[in-house]
């Protein structure tokens, strides 16, 4: 939509630039030359172009419609379980739910105003910031006319469909807002891991007990408490347990007083969990002993107690004390010394 002054012969003055001259003379004023010629789509010169744009916006809105439906039933229907299998399948049927409710939507109104709707340039004078009561009247009258013109008066299964894609889509939002009324939200879970004394390092996924002379100068090991299997919530108390084992040699390191006994020969072990918002830590670098993490480039040096040297991460990786037992198998001295993972609200430190 265009705007020009209130000047009826809407004439734009033209100064010359300064210091520039083209052929000594330069016009003062040049005639508006107004809009372009208005282009009839299909729509507004064939009634059955009309009528078919109309059946794709509903399509459109029904796809939406379907989505939200989708999204619901899937909700209940395909919950995340325990197995990775089962969450990518409830993951992937809500996600696409969920973007055919916003896409049918989305489309449906930009296919609606591009072919159905009025679409002539409009020209408004300019006018005081109060319009009169003429003009107010003038105005709610342009309202009535742009909803009249845009046919939803007329159109009763696009108004429907209209209707129901945007009353049903808020369900994709409120659903699993209400289910998660009740859940357990008893963050000091999350402070304690499976790790206790003596409990075996073993590598994950196998679950097979580590043996300190099975881990090599430079070796990365993804480790997991052993019987990990055994318990409730396996994947959940994995999420929160996993450990990067890493063997350097002993004069590389730099170990606070209070923590040289938590390592053996030279092997560390650090939360897998990256401290800025819980990503998995697992890129390293052997020559600098830098550990990255994929997300967001947080990068922590193993070799000086996993400190963050670059990144958005504020604080290191937590450590795992470890030692060996009597046949050799690397084993936990106890649990982590402070929660694991991104900050939140209950920790002290």
């Amino acid at each position: 939509m265009s705007s020009h002054d209130h000047d009826s012969t809407r004439d734009v003055v033209v100064h010359e630039a300064e210091g520039h001259e083209s052929d000594g003379r330069v016009p003062e004023r040049f005639t508006d030359p107004g809009d372009a010629p208005h282009q009839l789509r299909r729509a507004d010169q064939d009634p059955a172009a009309d009528k078919r744009a109309e059946r794709q916006v509903v399509t459109l809105f029904t796809i939406s419609i379907l989505g939200t439906l989708t999204f619901v039933v899937a909700y209940f229907a395909l919950p995340p379980g325990e197995t990775s299998a089962t969450m990518q399948r409830s993951n992937l049927v809500l996600g696409l739910s969920l973007a055919f409710a916003l896409l049918g939507i989305g489309t449906a109104a930009i296919h609606w105003a591009k072919s159905l709707m009025n679409d002539r340039e409009q020209h408004e004078d300019r006018h005081e910031q109060r319009s009169s009561d003429e003009n107010r009247a003038a105005a709610v009258e342009a309202l009535k006319a742009g909803a009249a013109d845009s046919g939803i008066g007329r159109r009763g299964v696009l108004k429907g469909a209209l209707a129901s894609a945007l009353a049903l889509f808020p369900l994709t939002i409120a659903i699993p807002l209400i289910g998660n009324i009740g859940e357990d939200w008893d963050v000091s879970k999350f402070k304690h891991t499976l790790w206790k004394k003596n409990t075996r390092l073993a590598i994950d996924p196998s679950g097979r007990p580590i043996k300190a002379a099975d881990v090599t100068i430079g070796s990365v090991f993804h480790v997991i408490p052993e019987g990990l299997d055994d318990v409730e919530h396996p994947l959940d108390e994995k999420a929160k347990a996993i450990v990067l084992l890493v063997r350097l040699d002993p004069r590389d390191l730099t170990e606070a007083e209070d923590r040289k006994d938590w390592s053996y020969e030279g092997i560390v072990a650090y939360s897998k969990i990256c401290t800025h918002v819980g990503c998995p830590v697992a890129l390293y670098e052997q020559q600098t002993h830098h550990l990255l993490c994929p997300c967001h480039q947080s990068t922590f040096d193993v070799a000086d107690g996993a400190k963050v040297v670059f990144g958005p991460a504020k604080r290191p990786l937590p450590q795992l004390p470890i030692t060996v037992d009597d046949e050799g198998y690397l084993i936990a001295q106890s649990d982590f010394h402070e929660p694991v993972g991104p900050s939140f609200w209950e920790r002290l430190k």
